[in-house]
């Protein structure tokens, strides 16, 4: 029987859990971390932004990066915490998914999941457990798992 996937994540790290039934205990399997997701936006950013002197030595401007470092640190974090999870998919390592994560992380991961690993989820909590303990993170669940799968 394939069990039942829990990853709990924030911008730094996802802690991946299974369940072999919804009434069992969870057992932590792997833990991806992102230590980029810890440094400042001055500390990802290698330099100060170009400057434009303007025209004829007029004025000028500096110019600016479109994207915000830490954004793009915790978009391709979400990515690969996507990676692994639709690599377990295909490998038909889970049944179903429970997704648990900081809420800007939660919306990053529905960019990055396929559909098939989507249709997988049997629920989502906007809610940071990164810092709990299994047995913590365990006694959150109960009600989604017994709810959902059986």
């Amino acid at each position: 029987m394939k069990p039942i996937m829990v990853v709990v994540a924030d911008s730094v790290l996802a802690r991946i859990f299974t369940a072999d039934t919804s009434r069992s205990p969870l057992n932590e399997i792997e833990n991806l971390t992102h230590e980029e997701g810890r440094l400042h936006d001055r500390d990802l950013t290698s330099d100060l932004p170009g400057k434009n002197s303007g025209r004829n030595g007029a004025g000028g401007h500096s110019y600016s990066d479109t994207t915000d470092p830490k954004k793009h640190e915790q978009n391709e974090f979400a990515r690969n915490i996507a990676a692994y999870i639709d690599n377990a998919r295909r490998n038909n390592q889970l049944s179903s998914l429970i997704v648990v994560a900081a809420p800007t992380m939660l919306g990053e991961l529905r960019t990055f999941l396929t559909d098939e690993a989507k249709n997988l989820i049997i629920r989502e909590v906007s809610k940071n457990f990164i810092n709990l303990s299994v047995a913590d993170i365990r006694k959150q669940l109960p009600k989604l798992l017994l709810s959902e799968v059986s």
